[in-house]
């Protein structure tokens, strides 16, 4: 779905955004000390191939513990706010969720503790390509988590499969994509399904990706819940640790990765 009319400022979107740029355009010598493949590592940073893929990304976890690279000056800051902001949101759209389900709006939130949920923000940096075939900004993938909000700088890039085709996400500078992960798809035993997406950069424009990823907390067993499973549609998953699953993705570098046909039943 997209989000539109939200109550997040323009300013801090646009702020975050050129914050990240700051990030980017460092020197690749500060960067490099986040370049580790430590999956308890909480901010992490690299590059895709060249040969396959065009992007350079950071990751970090922002809650229930918040970590931030300390550069750019006021890089900390301004995300934070963004992040708590697009936070609020998504629990909001989970309980909306709810309630579609039939269950009271608290449902999802209370099942996976998302007082204490982990979550993590990936920051994606997609440079013009224009003197190149390579177009593929990320390869077809599903993520972890229970839904992931993204607000991009430019429209365009973002494509999610259906229906065996792929389908651009018309998504605007001020609107949020909102994607459904791994976990809402076990909880609700496959009623909601983690969707298929992938990347194609846009050959003319500098692109920022803004996905936040909303998780339950890292020690809760995420399976199908009772409300849907029956002796008609018996659990199709086993139950695992959020901590866990993350651990078989290689924590949250997410790039194509996806554990969750390891534990269909």
């Amino acid at each position: 779905m997209q989000v539109r009319n939200h109550a997040i400022p323009g300013t801090v979107i646009n702020g975050i955004i050129d914050k990240l740029f700051e990030f980017f355009d460092l020197p690749e010598d500060y960067k490099h000390k986040y370049d580790t493949k430590d999956p308890t590592d909480l901010i992490r940073w690299g590059k895709g191939n060249i040969n396959h893929v065009s992007r350079e990304f950071v990751k970090m976890a922002v809650h229930p513990t918040f970590h931030c690279p300390s550069n750019p000056h006021g890089f900390s800051e301004i995300l934070q706010e963004y992040t708590q902001k697009v936070r609020e949101l998504g629990i909001q759209l989970l309980g909306g969720i709810s309630m579609a389900l039939g269950l009271e709006k608290s449902y999802i939130e209370k099942k996976m503790n998302l007082e204490s949920g982990y979550d993590f923000f990936t920051a994606n940096d997609y440079p013009s390509r224009q003197h190149s075939e390579n177009r593929i900004g990320q390869f077809a993938h599903i993520d972890p988590g229970l839904i992931i909000l993204i607000i991009q700088n430019v429209s365009g890039g973002l494509q999610v499969k259906h229906n065996g085709k792929w389908l651009n996400v018309n998504l605007q500078p001020d609107w949020i994509f909102v994607n459904v992960a791994d976990h809402l798809e076990i909880l609700t035993n496959g009623k909601y399904k983690s969707a298929v997406h992938r990347v194609v950069v846009n050959n003319e424009v500098r692109r920022a990706t803004l996905p936040l990823f909303l998780g339950p907390s890292l020690d809760t067993v995420v399976k199908p819940a009772p409300e849907f499973t029956d002796d008609s549609n018996p659990p199709a998953y086993v139950g695992i640790t959020y901590k866990h699953y993350l651990e078989y993705n290689n924590f949250h570098v997410i790039d194509g990765k996806s554990c969750l046909n390891q534990i269909r039943i």
